[in-house]
Order: structure tokens, then C-alpha cells, then sequence
């Protein structure tokens, strides 16, 4: 069912040539139907969005934007065993994102030259969160924790309503305990264009972040460039790095939490033992059994699954950063040793015991990650995600007057001459 290819310089990487092409173009069918959600609900605001929600969900919710006290009461009502797993989650990613917050500086020279940066938060910040039966509370921490510790004055959340028109009551509980400000039941593309252009009712936000269908996905795409957004994300995937030491029964369930998630999703393995991949793929078969989505998996790793047998340790962390993953599990003898030489990955977890859900779930760090082969250049969300930064500059009389013939040089030779002006002026008699 998972092939298994013995890596020999060329063999694999055909492999991760064709794994690439499944996050390719977007269909352009989609982007010509989130063009067209964009452009109406730009134009014709709350009243194109409720139309939209109509038209894709049957009916409208039970509330556009939902009131304080529902949330509130969705947290006093729920479960409290839920509750306190949610509140044990925020602890530890908000004692980790703490860690992560930049802070200002001033430099003041002897000169009376003044320089600094100024770090504060954005202003407004919209909150996509998939609803429905692919409802994530553990997304609404993850989104909003960073945002409220990076000082954002505020935080929008869309949601699609239930096929009855309520809220998700899992999703009111993450965003009661996480301080969201506002709640709109709304979804897809349309949700998406109001929050960029802004409603009458929904206000324009500076950033979208969030995970999403296609629709969802298209549109942020799109919409970039007059609204921030937080990555451009592709099918789910896990990389796991095992040699002899591994246990083939943690491999094979690890493996497939992430084959779960989308038929596209990828779940490689890369291994300097040979006799593992065989034992990993009897491991497979039988967890898969006794798995919901079951279908899912067996039809993500058989397509977009693969074993790949290194020859050693140093060319299994050559495919690794070749491969740039979005988790990457790291279950060999003597882990941490791996943590300088693993350049490329969302999120490294170490040993047998630091299974992927855990970062998904609970940890610490975030779980909103760079996917196809990004992380060569893409971090995780974080603090720094919902930060600006301006610089500032005060210069004395004399300190310009010694800058000013290197300033003008270098703006004469661009020629830029009014650049040049604006300095000379200063000190004509």
C-alpha cells in the first residue's frame, strides 16, 4: 500500500518532484467563484454575505454576529472536563509565546543622534475557523494566544454556522477562554472579502489568519496585498526520521494523524534500518482498522505516502531539509543531537514520546505551520506574526553636517538629485 523507494541520489527525488505537483496551481474554476464572491461582497457588504451563506448553507444562522452572553454561556454550560483540557492547552501556549515577544530599543549616540524601533501590535485581527463537523477549538488557541500577547486591540472571528444555524459550541468555548472580541457567523470566500473590505457590520481588519477549505484559501491568496494574511497553506504533512531504535507501532500511528486529515495530505518516512518499513506497514494496516477515517488515510498514503530507506544518518538529513516539511518527527537514537542539523521544518519534535498531536494539541508551540517545502523560508505563526514595527531617526544640525557629503554622494550617483537638494539646502549660506 506505501511504496518504499531505496534512496539512491535519484530515485527519491523523482518522488518529491511528483509530491510537489499536488500542491500546484489553483483550479482556476475556484478562482474565477472566489473572484466573483470578492468583488460582490466588496460592493455589496452584509447583504452579499448573508446572501452567500444562503445560497451554500440552506438557510441563514441564528445570529449574524453572535451575542456576548451566548459565548459566555457556552463556557459556564460546556463540559468541564473540556474546559480544563482548553485551559491547560492555553497555559502552555501562552507560557511559550511569553518567550516570544521583541521588544523595542532606543540608541542614543554621543553625537545627539537618535535612533530606535518601536514594536506594538496590530490593531485588528480577523480569526477564519473552519465550522461545522470540521470544527478546531485548538486553532481559535492558537491564533488568538499569540495575537492577544503581541497587544492586538482586537480580534474578529468568522465561523460557519451548524447545518441548524447555531454556533459551534466547542468553537464559543476556545473563543470565550481566549478573549475573542466579536463573533460572526459566516464562512467560505464571502466571510473572507468582509473582513478585508469591511461591512457595516463586520470591521476591516489589518490581518486574516486561520485555516480553511480551497474557497477560504483562494481568497486570502487573492485578497493578500490589501490585507495581510498569515500563510499560504497546502495539504497537510509529516515527515518521520527513524532508525533501528523505533518502534514500529508509534511510526504507523503517527504517521497516519497526519494521512487523516485531506487524501492529499503526506505521510513519509525515511529510515536508515531496512527491515522497518515492512514491520511500519503491518503497523498500518492494523491500527487503520479500528480508525474513523480510515478511507482518508489509506488513500493519502497510497498516493502521496512513501517509505525511503537511507543509506545512513547524513543522508537521511539531507532528504529531510530537501524535503522541508511541515512536522517533522525525529525518532532515532540520541534525538536532540538532531537539533542543530535539521534546518527545514514547521515544528521538530524530538524522540518516541513527542508524538505530532502533541504540538497540535497541547505543548507549547504553535501549530499553524508552513507546508510544500516552505519552511526553507517560512516560520510559524508566532507573536512576531501579529507585530509592526517603525523605526525612528533624530539627527542634530552638526551630526548632519558630518553625514551630509556622504548622503548627497550617494544620492547624486543614483541620480536622485532632489534627494540631494533636500540635504545641500540645510547648509546653504
Amino acid at each position: 500500500m506505501i511504496k518504499q523507494i531505496k534512496c539512491d541520489g535519484k530515485a527519491e527525488y523523482e518522488f518529491l518532484k511528483e509530491l510537489a505537483k499536488r500542491s500546484g496551481e489553483t483550479d482556476r474554476k475556484v478562482t474565477e467563484i472566489v473572484t466573483e464572491i470578492i468583488d460582490t461582497v466588496r460592493d455589496g457588504g452584509d447583504e452579499a454575505v448573508k446572501a452567500y451563506t444562503k445560497k451554500f448553507d440552506g438557510n441563514l444562522p441564528q445570529y449574524y454576529e453572535v451575542p456576548r452572553e451566548v459565548i459566555n454561556d457556552a463556557l459556564t454550560t460546556a463540559d468541564q472536563e473540556f474546559v480544563n483540557a482548553l485551559l491547560n492547552a492555553q497555559e502552555n501556549i501562552a507560557n511559550f509565546h511569553n518567550r516570544q515577544k521583541p521588544q523595542g530599543f532606543t540608541d542614543a549616540q554621543p553625537n545627539g543622534v537618535i535612533l530606535g524601533q518601536r514594536v506594538r501590535g496590530l490593531e485588528r485581527v480577523g480569526l477564519y475557523v473552519p465550522g461545522g463537523t470540521a470544527a478546531y477549538p485548538s486553532s481559535v488557541l492558537m491564533n488568538a494566544i499569540p495575537a492577544k500577547i503581541a497587544g492586538v486591540k482586537e480580534i474578529i472571528m468568522v465561523t460557519p454556522p451548524c447545518k441548524d444555524g447555531t454556533p459551534n459550541k466547542d468553537i464559543l468555548v476556545a473563543a470565550a477562554i481566549c478573549g475573542v472580541d466579536r463573533v460572526f457567523l459566516s464562512g467560505g470566500a464571502q466571510a473572507i472579502a468582509a473582513l478585508a473590505y469591511g461591512t457595516e457590520e463586520i470591521p476591516k481588519v489589518d490581518k486574516i489568519v486561520g485555516p480553511g477549505n480551497i474557497f477560504v484559501a483562494t481568497a486570502k491568496k487573492l485578497l493578500y496585498g490589501i490585507v495581510d494574511i498569515d500563510m499560504i497553506a497546502g495539504p497537510s504533512e509529516i515527515l518521520v526520521m527513524a532508525d533501528h531504535t523505533a518502534d514500529p507501532k508509534f511510526v504507523a500511528a503517527d504517521l497516519m494523524s497526519q494521512a487523516e486529515h485531506d487524501k492529499l495530505a503526506s505521510a513519509i518516512l525515511i529510515t536508515t534500518d531496512p527491515t522497518l518499513p515492512d514491520k511500519v506497514e503491518a503497523e498500518v494496516k492494523r491500527q487503520m482498522a479500528y480508525l474513523e477515517r480510515r478511507e482518508i488515510i489509506a488513500s493519502s498514503m497510497e498516493n502521496y505516502g512513501v517509505m525511503l530507506i537511507a543509506r545512513d544518518k547524513a543522508q537521511a538529513i539531507e532528504l529531510a531539509n530537501a524535503i522541508a516539511p511541515e512536522h517533522l518527527e525525529v525518532c532515532m537514537e540520541n534525538p536532540l543531537e538532531y537539533i542543530g542539523c535539521l534546518d527545514n521544518a514547521g515544528s521538530v519534535f524530538l524522540g518516541s514520546y513527542a508524538s505530532e498531536p502533541l504540538g497540535d494539541y497541547y505543548a507549547g508551540p504553535n501549530h499553524v505551520l508552513p507546508t510544500s517545502g516552505t519552511a526553507r523560508f517560512f516560520s510559524p505563526l508566532g507573536v512576531n506574526s501579529f507585530l509592526k514595527r517603525s523605526s525612528y531617526i533624530y539627527y542634530t544640525e552638526d551630526a548632519l553636517r558630518d553625514a551630509k557629503d556622504d548622503i548627497v554622494l550617494i544620492a547624486e550617483r543614483e541620480g536622485l538629485t532632489a534627494h540631494a537638494n533636500a540635504i545641500k539646502v540645510r547648509f546653504e549660506d
